[in-house]
């Protein structure tokens, strides 16, 4: 027979788990503007909400930080999938200039970056990327796995990988196959690739 310790141990990881489980949640309000086909995770944490411009039919998935606090863009229909950094703002230089001077500076200081992020319509996002301040990704693109994105423009339909991340490829091969493959999906392909 179990121990009271245990018993009372295995209730205690059943409440938690039953009430504070990773969860997808349909809808979000941004801007007085309900958007009802976009999923964002319980367990995504997003700063700076008030400067996140989003798009409706967006995924979010698990464990993410978004930071928007100088202004994020996220296009229509983009998929960002678990344990992924996106980041308007970095004090990796100034932290070092400023020591332990830093805080007493009050968010002030030379050498931080601050600019915003623009990711564009149904662009993927994968697991474990880092996305830094001053990026614009281009509609349609893939940023690979474990990725970390610098400060930069990218194309439409660029596919990125690696640490730096540079342009590996272009999902406009991809869509090809595909479209050859599954002609009946080219009327909705095109309703947005070619705008």
């Amino acid at each position: 027979m179990p121990s009271q310790s245990n018993m009372f141990k295995k209730i205690l990881r059943f409440f938690i788990f039953r009430h504070f489980k990773p969860q997808m949640r349909l809808g979000y309000l941004n801007h007085n503007n309900f958007l009802a086909k976009t999923r964002i995770s319980n367990t995504t944490y997003i700063a700076g909400e008030s400067n996140l411009t989003i798009g409706d039919n967006v995924f979010i998935g698990h464990g993410n930080f978004i930071d928007a606090s100088n202004g994020l863009t996220i296009g229509e229909g983009v998929q960002i999938t678990n344990h992924v950094s996106i980041l308007t703002h970095s004090s990796h230089l100034s932290i070092r200039l400023y020591g332990k001077h830093y805080i007493q500076h009050n968010g002030q200081h030379i050498g931080n970056i601050n600019k915003p992020v623009a990711i564009g319509c149904y662009s993927f996002v994968g697991p474990h990327s880092t996305i830094m301040p001053g990026v614009v990704i281009g509609k349609g693109s893939i940023v690979s796995a474990y990725s970390y994105v610098k400060s930069g423009n990218y194309p439409d339909f660029a596919i990125l990988a690696g640490n730096p991340a540079g342009i590996v490829g272009s999902t406009k091969d991809l869509d090809e196959k595909l479209l050859q493959q599954y002609p009946e999906l080219a009327n909705y392909y095109n309703e947005w690739a070619n705008e």
